[in-house]
């Protein structure tokens, strides 16, 4: 799979498809490897396509849970402030179950890079090598039991990975996010929960553009309005991610927490 880049006063750049060279106005390709962690990414990065490039690596850190690798040997970045897009994308990633984003650079890296780097792809590939990550997933409709079936997959993930003391935020918050999209997005969702250092990821990815908004504190005398609340008040950080066809929404519990701990 392919996402392309396009620009109108692009230079036309040889793109290879079924051992045939065609002609083509690509200005920045993310070429992804089906079978296998890698994104190839090339060309010039400037930016116009800077929006592009981490919506692909988004919708594939979320298509394929565990570690990414974004290879930049083949890519070009006049503005060196361009390269933050990866920065981005490896801290949003790193909040989301099981996901992670590491790069290929020759060159070393960036000034500030908060992104792994590694010098080649042998070294990255040896990185990401270890067994997969844990994790608990599943499909919902949008139907009044949605947020029931979510709730026990996630106290099983409590249960079974030794963090019994969160199940009850976990709960508050899927159920949260869960019923705020069979309320608005009414699209069929994706939950997944995912162990962390003494935390635990969670996010419901739906497949509307439509994203909650958090007004703080409702009224007293107000009718709703308290589910992002809720989640506020459990999980040490949250947020929703917007995707090309929808979003997720992720919140991240710590144990110590649940002991009182300011968050």
């Amino acid at each position: 799979m392919t996402n392309q880049i396009e620009r109108p006063d692009a230079p036309r750049v040889p793109d290879v498809h079924n051992g045939t060279i065609m002609p083509t106005d690509v200005r920045c390709l993310v070429e992804l490897d089906d079978a296998s962690a890698l994104a190839t990414v090339t060309g010039v990065l400037d930016p116009v396509g800077v929006g592009s490039v981490r919506d692909a690596l988004l919708t594939r850190l979320w298509e394929r849970p565990g570690p990414v690798i974004a290879d930049l040997s083949g890519l070009r970045v006049p503005d060196p402030t361009d390269r933050s897009v990866f920065d981005e994308v490896h801290r949003v990633a790193g909040d989301w179950p099981a996901a992670g984003l590491l790069v290929v650079d020759p060159a070393g890296g960036w000034p500030g890079a908060s992104t792994p780097v590694c010098a080649s792809l042998d070294e990255a590939r040896a990185a990401v090598a270890t067994p997969p990550a844990a994790m608990l997933g599943g499909e919902l409709l949008p139907a009044v039991e949605a947020a029931r079936e979510a709730r026990a997959l996630v106290t099983d993930a409590c249960l079974r990975w030794g963090m019994p003391e969160l199940a009850e935020s976990a709960c508050i918050a899927v159920t949260e996010m869960v019923n705020n999209v069979v309320a608005h997005a009414r699209t069929p969702m994706t939950v997944r929960v995912a162990p962390g250092d003494h935390c635990l990821h969670l996010a419901v990815r739906d497949h509307s553009r439509r994203h909650p908004a958090f007004a703080g504190v409702a009224p007293v005398n107000s009718a709703g309005g308290r589910g992002l609340l809720l989640i506020d008040t459990v999980a040490r950080r949250w947020g929703s991610t917007p995707l090309p066809d929808g979003k997720v929404v992720w919140c991240v519990l710590h144990t110590e927490d649940e002991d009182g701990c300011p968050r």
